[in-house]
Formats: structure tokens, C-alpha cells, sequence
């Protein structure tokens, strides 16, 4: 491969991606649009010279074949009159405008054809363009949907790094810090409180104990004050047995 074809293809190739990326959906049917309607205005020029021309021959086919009809009638006449070298000349003139008329008659069937297809043509490129406006409106909606939503998509994806979200990101942690903040803070307060209140209560507990014992020690007294007098001498006795017993175990470690 040369040099001048890989350099023409590298060219070739760019301009054909320059020109892709150039093209814009909505431009590029608005023109076709405009293009095609130009060629439905030369048609339809193109079909009324085409009916123009097979008028002027349906005319002179006409005046022909009317002709051929008025020299037959005068070469009848002349015939009838005796005058055979008046009736040669009509019938002469005659023939002229016959075949005349015969040349005109082909080529206004050849007309004729032409102008049916082209009518037919016609009608078909109307057909075209009514279909083609009403798919290029929707595809001219269906371009601004996703030029819409690649905005969108754009404008979210900026959304997320942009210096405004970050700012939204910062005093949502700020936020969240000054919560929990808060909630410490009265987690400790609520535990002290239950605390002291736990103090006061266990303090109610304790006292009410010590009342409670008071009262039993006092009773206490009082039912060892009103012992009989015999219970009373039977624990001296008791006692004095004890201390004898005692004094016994003494003296003896003494003399050991």
C-alpha cells in the first residue's frame, strides 16, 4: 500500500469522524425535510410541463385528425361536383393531416404513460415527506429526551463532586457531630441523675435499716430489764461457776 492511499485514508477517515460528530439529528432532518420538499417542487414542475406538453399535443392531434375529416368531406364534394383533380388535391391533404395525426397519436400515448408515472411518482414523494415529517418529529422528541436526560446525567455526576455538595456533605457530618454530641451529653446527665437518685433511694434503705435495728435493740432492753428475778440469779450462778472453773485451769498452768 502507498504512501498516498494510507495518507488519503487517514484523511478520509478523520473528516468522515469531523463530520459525524458535526452532525446533529435535529439539523440533519429539518434538511432532509427542506431537500425533499425541493424535489416534490421539481416534480411537480417536472408533471406540469409533462401535462402541458401532452395538452399542446392532444390539441394538435386534434386539429389534425379535424382536418383529416374536412379534406375527406371536400374531397366527397369535389368528387360529387365532377371535379376529380379537386377531389385528388383534398384527398391529397387529407392523408397529409391523417398521418400527422397517426405521428401525434403515439407520442401522446408515450405522453400519457409518462404523466401517469410521473403523477404516480408524485404522489408517492408526497406520501415520503408526510411520513418523514411526522417520524421526524418524533425523532427530533426522542433527540431532545436524551440530549435532556444526558444534561441530567451530566449535571448529577458534576452534582457530586462540585464544591456546593461538598458543602452540603461538610455541615451534614457537622450535623451529625453536634447530634451526637448532644446525646452524649445527655446520656451523662441522665446517669448521674439516676445515680444520685439511686444514692437517695439506697440512703432511704439504709436509714430505714438502722431505725429498724434501733428499735430492736431498744426493745431488746427493755425485755432484759423486765427478766425475772430468779432467771437473773440463775445467770450469776452461771457465771460464778465459770469464773471458778477458770481460776482452776490457771493454777494449774501455774504449777506445770
Amino acid at each position: 500500500m502507498g504512501l498516498f492511499d494510507r495518507l488519503s485514508r487517514v484523511v478520509r477517515a478523520n473528516l468522515n469522524d469531523v463530520v459525524s460528530k458535526a452532525e446533529d439529528p435535529e439539523k440533519i432532518l429539518e434538511q432532509a425535510i427542506i431537500d425533499m420538499q425541493e424535489d416534490l417542487i421539481q416534480l411537480r414542475q417536472a408533471v406540469a410541463r409533462a401535462i402541458a406538453t401532452q395538452k399542446r399535443t392532444e390539441q394538435q392531434y386534434n386539429k389534425n385528425q379535424t382536418e383529416a375529416n374536412n379534406w375527406q368531406q371536400r374531397a366527397q364534394l369535389a368528387l360529387q361536383k365532377g371535379d376529380e383533380n379537386l377531389a385528388r388535391e383534398a384527398l391529397t391533404r387529407k392523408k397529409a393531416n391523417a398521418e400527422t395525426a397517426g405521428s401525434l397519436k403515439g407520442q401522446l400515448e408515450q405522453q400519457s404513460g409518462q404523466v401517469d408515472t410521473l403523477k404516480r411518482n408524485l404522489i408517492a414523494l408526497e406520501s415520503k415527506i408526510s411520513e418523514a415529517k411526522t417520524k421526524k418529529d418524533m425523532l427530533k422528541a426522542r433527540a431532545s429526551a436524551a440530549k435532556a436526560n444526558e444534561q441530567l446525567q451530566n449535571a448529577v455526576g458534576r452534582l457530586g463532586t462540585s464544591t456546593a455538595m461538598g458543602a452540603f456533605e461538610r455541615m451534614e457530618e457537622k450535623v451529625m457531630e453536634l447530634e451526637a454530641r448532644s446525646q452524649a451529653a445527655y446520656e451523662l446527665t441522665g446517669n448521674d441523675l439516676e445515680q444520685q437518685f439511686a444514692q437517695l433511694e439506697s440512703g432511704s434503705d439504709v436509714d430505714d435499716e438502722l431505725t429498724a435495728m434501733k428499735a430492736q435493740l431498744s426493745g431488746g432492753s427493755v425485755s432484759q430489764q423486765a427478766l425475772p428475778a430468779s432467771e437473773e440469779k440463775t445467770t450469776t450462778s452461771s457465771d460464778s461457776a465459770v469464773d471458778a472453773e477458770l481460776e482452776a485451769l490457771r493454777k494449774q498452768i501455774d504449777n506445770i
